[in-house]
């Protein structure tokens, strides 16, 4: 987050007006066509990238202000800061047409790095790419001895050909391969001066050697890395530096599966040299790639071996562990591009891997170890089994709070899923705990797990899973208190108590569910919380995602289960403000939905189905779930779809719903019995007519009470409940179902369809069209009404 001052400088850059941008636009050029650039000029390019940075839309700028922003990026004599403003404002403004950058006749680096980043953020117009890349390695084939810096170039080489792979030829990747080895394997082991004259293939010489050190204050004896310390780096120690910091990347994109690596006719030859070339001193007769592979495998086993010192400085100590991740992460790379490397790197990993499980301060190496394991466990034969246990168990566990592990964690899974295999039951087994990722974290990773659930759920965990994602916001109340307490758990004196945290808490799913009434009253306080909240909002979408995996693979048996599950928690949630009535959104409709599904599920629960229809408590949260009960009721319960269907059956549902419809136009709204919303009055008038048409001796009843219904609607005390629209439709349906019950045979045609109604003749033909049969009702009714001519 912003500080207050930050947020009101944003606020006004946002605010500024075209016309007012176009005045400080020609107070810029102003400024840039004096022959002194001082303060004033830095002050203003700040601003200006304030503002065109500020906005997610690009700002227009006056021509003459490009024009004189690119002017002054490619002078000479300019000052570094204000090559650094022009360039950022520019690359902001990107695409820009009226850009006329080159950087064919640029010769200092840094100013050619600047530009190239410009032209680079304009797209490949005109193969700029190529063009940028061909001028950047025309620049590293010159040898300058005492020439200027090569840094600034290396991110535009990995820039380039990231953006157009193919873009070098084969010399000019064997060319930046070499340097690579060069500046990797050979780089000076003594610190450097405070004026170093080392050019880019000389080694600058002390006067007094001093060497450098690893990060524990021993003398390195070993080859420079980027974990060698000292006070002052020479410039051959910076590109190793660098040249580490691109080593992935490169090797990736002119590796022998890249899409710009030329052909080679032999591929086992390259992988037996480099199995040679482990214990021969010949390496350098080695094709460039193969050496680079070679020194790059060498450098990430120092590195692994440096990581183990105790460092004594924090800075290097959190260096430590972002080298120890890269570097598992290029020999994964290695060994998928030679695989004769791989029973090389296997002993140091699994010896790594015995260190990492046991040091929870380098959790983070444990992901690019478990995936070296999935990628080359089984070429290996090598059991990653336990890694994969230790890090869906053990992880999430203790740092679900950790933001930036929680999202890695989470696409470590994602992008895991096809090589899992085996292991894929122990993902699906430790769901509860992935659970806690996204309940601490549930804004950045809700879209994750939304494509993660489908691999997560199965048959044997779909119910429990369901259980854990309404319970959702109550593991982040649970969670945020183990935070603050950590011995919360000896806090709950009641045994029950204990035993429902525990259950919260757990690491892996245990095939049964806990019912979390009384544990929901004790975090009542908690419901409140902002992280609360947030996890709240994010349920429904993920309950969606729930089901429409569920239902790929759901059988009948199932379906029931999940919908009286769906009933059951439908009035046992989490008490958190808005929650309620969002889920009950979703729960409505995916009841339905497994309803259409399987409609004889409602003949098998109907026993269930009465029971929440009497209690009354669906009405809360605005009747979502209630309304959904109802109209299934009234669809399904047929024997057209399912033979327990009888009529007994049939009036025991009108009997519940009559006594429901009664009581909820009848009675003031109360703290026991909410406003009943006039949906769900229409619905179970509906309802009612529909099960009449299937008893006719319902019908008399049914009659009777929507007459009562029709002269209530029109009463003052039902409108000033509802309102004149509700209340106006309430008495609309009353009249229409009345009118459609007159004519019981028509009545159960148009309530009662059968299946072939479905069908596109029933609503083509003119004989057989249901309109056209609820209009000859409509007619037949108004006629015996006296309302039209006989």
């Amino acid at each position: 987050m912003f500080s207050a001052g930050a947020e009101r400088l944003l606020h006004q850059a946002r605010e500024i007006q075209d016309e007012e941008l176009r005045k400080f636009c020609s107070r810029v050029s102003t400024l840039l066509q004096k022959e002194d650039l001082g303060p004033d000029t830095a002050d203003a390019l700040r601003r200006l990238f304030l503002i065109v940075s500020a906005t997610k839309y690009n700002r227009k700028l006056e021509k003459t202000c490009v024009d004189l922003l690119q002017t002054t990026l490619c002078l000479p004599a300019c000052p570094e800061q204000l090559q650094l403003l022009c360039a950022a404002i520019l690359r902001e403004m990107s695409p820009c047409d009226s850009l006329s950058l080159s950087c064919d006749h640029i010769q200092s680096t840094r100013q050619l790095s600047l530009v190239a980043s410009v032209l680079l953020a304009q797209g490949d117009r005109k193969q700029e790419v190529r063009r940028v890349g061909q001028r950047v390695f025309k620049v590293l084939e010159s040898r300058q001895p005492e020439g200027p810096s090569l840094r600034p170039l290396l991110p535009v080489v990995s820039k380039v050909a990231s953006l157009a792979p193919g873009t070098f030829h084969e010399d000019q990747t064997n060319l930046l391969s070499k340097r690579l080895v060069d500046w990797l394997r050979y780089a000076s082991v003594q610190r450097g001066l405070a004026h170093s004259s080392g050019g880019f293939f000389s080694t600058p010489r002390a006067r007094q050697p001093v060497p450098v050190t690893e990060v524990d204050g021993a003398v390195a004896t070993d080859f420079f890395t980027v974990l060698s310390t000292g006070q002052r780096f020479t410039e051959d120690q910076w590109l190793n530096v660098q040249a580490f910091s691109m080593l992935r990347s490169w090797l990736l994109l002119s590796g022998p599966e890249s899409p710009g690596a030329p052909d080679t006719d032999d591929k086992s030859e390259g992988s037996t040299l480099s199995v040679l070339s482990a214990a021969s001193s010949t390496s350098r007769l080695l094709p460039p790639q193969e050496r680079l592979r070679e020194k790059a495998f060498e450098y990430c086993q120092r590195l692994i071996e440096q990581s183990d010192r105790r460092a004594l400085r924090k800075g290097d100590s959190d260096l430590q562990k972002a080298c120890l991740v890269e570097a598992v992460l290029v020999l994964d790379v290695l060994c998928r591009q030679d695989p004769a490397l791989l029973y090389r790197t296997l002993s140091c990993l699994k010896a790594l891997q015995v260190r990492l499980c046991a040091d929870p301060a380098c959790v983070r190496a444990l992901l690019p170890l478990a995936q070296f394991f999935l990628n080359h466990g089984e070429a290996a034969a090598v059991d990653s089994e336990a890694v994969h246990q230790h890090v869906f168990t053990r992880v999430p566990a203790e740092h679900f709070h950790s933001p930036v592990l929680a999202f890695e964690l989470v696409q470590f899974c994602r992008d895991s899923l096809p090589l899992l295999g085996r292991n894929l039951g122990v993902l699906r087994l430790s769901f509860p705990n992935l659970f806690k990722l996204l309940a601490w974290n549930s804004p950045p990773l809700t879209s994750e797990f939304v494509a993660l659930l489908p691999a997560l759920v199965d048959a044997g965990t779909a119910e429990e899973m369901l259980h854990a994602l309404l319970d959702l916001p109550c593991l982040t109340a649970a969670l945020d208190l183990q935070l603050r307490i950590p011995s919360c758990l000896e806090a709950f004196r009641d045994p029950q108590l204990q035993g429902l945290f525990q259950h919260l808490l757990r690491a892996e799913a245990r095939g049964t569910a806990e019912r979390l009434a009384p544990l929901h009253q004790v975090l009542q306080p908690m419901a409140s919380c902002a992280r609360v909240l947030q996890c709240a909002q994010a349920v429904p979408t993920l309950l969606q995602a729930f089901f429409s995996a569920v239902t790929q693979f759901a059988d009948r048996a199932l379906t029931i289960r999940l919908a009286r599950l769906l009933l059951e928690r439908s009035d046992s949630l989490y008490q958190v403000p808005g929650y309620e009535a969002r889920v009950h959104r979703v729960l409505s409709s995916e009841f339905l939905a497994l309803c259409e599904r399987h409609p004889s599920l409602v003949a098998e629960l109907a026993k269930e189905l009465l029971a929440f229809v009497g209690s009354g408590s669906g009405m809360r949260s605005g009747g979502n779930v209630l309304t959904s009960v109802v109209w299934a009721i009234g669809e399904y319960v047929s024997v057209s779809w399912d033979r327990r269907c009888t009529v007994d059956q049939i009036n025991k549902f009108f009997e519940a719903l009559e006594a429901l419809l009664f009581e909820v136009t009848h009675s003031r709204p109360s703290a026991t019995l909410p406003k009943c919303p006039p949906q769900l009055i229409t619905a179970l008038m509906t309802t009612l007519t529909k099960l009449a048409s299937r008893s006719q001796d319902l019908i008399p009843r049914v009659s009777l009470f929507l007459s009562k219904i029709r002269t209530l609607a029109q009463s003052p005390a039902l409108g000033s409940l509802h309102g004149q629209e509700d209340a106006g439709a309430i008495g609309t349906r009353a009249t229409e179902l009345l009118n459609l019950l007159k004519m019981p045979s028509v009545a159960q045609f148009v309530l009662t369809p059968s299946m072939e109604v479905s069908e596109s003749r029933y609503h083509r033909d003119t004989v057989t069209a249901l309109p056209l049969a609820l209009r000859t009702v409509s007619r037949l009714v108004e006629k015996e009404a006296g309302l039209l001519p006989g």
